[in-house]
């Protein structure tokens, strides 16, 4: 019997779509270890690692790009209009490359997260193709206006071709799509205990006053870092390695750790909005101090998420860049929702990917 091959395509976009198609990738390698995973990102080999245990195929490539920013808040629009103008035009040439590869290497199912062209690579080659997200790009890029009205309709009719998308909570309006399965939180599982990780990072403070920051893999110019010499007694956890040299942060340099890793032994995460990070933290109960963040339509969606299903501080952007973080007294909010949010999305989505390629 042929050994089953996944393809999977992610979004070239900060680390998000990365880790949380990566956890789902590994849940998939565990229960059904015979199948081969190919990764088509340009994300870091190292960061598909720290979530895939097993063997896997890395293909650097990118179909899309998210938005261009300089950190995780600030975005340079021209620059993502001309470059999304650029695939437009070199669609068929995309497309036709990576059929070849799919083809060659007998893929039998294509999971993305979410590059719009990835409906076109299984209509040539002759396989389906899943997609897994809370949002659509074409909603991101709908709500600039101008320009990137076109680019939303072109995208939409990509993603209207996919035949079944996992849709995660936290959702935005994903109207181009005609075959929806609701999913629940997807995410990694911390793989360390408590004990190591307080000895080897010298972590001494309490649960209670231990807080992780953290930006995403774009990292975020100008935290206030001296904010941190107000709380002498508390310890900061960052991955920051630009940041600066400060009693009470620990500085995170060892890539086989991740953020999910230490969140059992912060009392918070501070956080921009970003479904991966949001998704690990409820799925530990950690609650979430983030800030809303201007033009960006996901990011609304995601702060009423956290808010419905998380403990949180939602503190104005000028709290956190000028204040004091006085917030970090104070003790966040419950969630408004009395129901609980289901956690199953990895091995929902797994197990419909292992159910389609039993059948082949």
């Amino acid at each position: 019997m042929e050994r089953p091959i996944l393809y999977l395509a992610i979004t070239n976009h900060g680390f998000g779509h990365t880790t949380r198609t990566a956890s789902i990738a590994a849940t998939i390698q565990k229960l059904y270890p015979e199948v081969l995973l190919i990764l088509a990102t340009t994300a870091p080999r190292w960061l598909l690692e720290c979530y895939i245990e097993g063997d896997f195929i890395y293909r650097p490539r990118a179909f899309d790009l998210g938005v261009v920013q300089k950190d995780s808040l600030t975005m340079d629009k021209v620059a993502t209009l001309e470059k999304l103008l650029d695939i437009k035009k070199h669609q068929n040439s995309l497309i036709a490359s990576e059929v070849n590869f799919i083809c060659q290497n007998r893929v039998n199912l294509i999971l993305a997260d979410i590059p719009f062209l990835a409906p076109g690579f299984a209509q040539a080659a002759n396989i389906p193709c899943w997609m897994i997200s809370n949002f659509g790009w074409d909603f991101i890029y709908r709500s600039w206006g101008g320009e990137f009205t076109a680019i939303a309709d072109w995208i939409s009719n990509w993603y209207s071709k996919c035949d079944r998308l996992f849709r995660l909570p936290f959702d935005t309006p994903m109207q181009a799509f005609n075959h929806i399965t609701d999913v629940g939180l997807t995410g990694g599982s911390p793989r360390y205990s408590a004990d190591d990780l307080r000895s080897i990072w010298g972590i001494t403070a309490p649960v209670e006053k231990t807080i992780l920051l953290t930006f995403g893999g774009l990292g975020l110019q100008q935290i206030p870092y001296h904010n941190l010499r107000q709380f002498p007694h508390w310890q900061f956890i960052t991955f920051d390695q630009s940041a600066p040299d400060l009693p009470n942060l620990v500085k995170i340099s060892d890539r086989k750790y991740r953020p999910v890793d230490f969140m059992p032994i912060c009392q918070r995460v501070m956080s921009k909005p970003g479904y991966s990070t949001f998704a690990e933290a409820t799925l530990l109960g950690l609650p979430i101090v983030t800030m809303p963040r201007e033009d960006f339509a996901e990011a609304t969606f995601l702060i009423e998420g956290i808010t419905n299903y998380n403990q949180h501080q939602i503190i104005t952007p000028s709290e956190f860049f000028e204040g004091s973080w006085d917030f970090l007294h104070e003790l966040p909010q419950l969630p408004k929702q009395s129901e609980l949010i289901a956690k199953d999305g990895n091995e929902a989505i797994a197990k419909a990917v292992l159910n389609y390629l039993d059948t082949k």
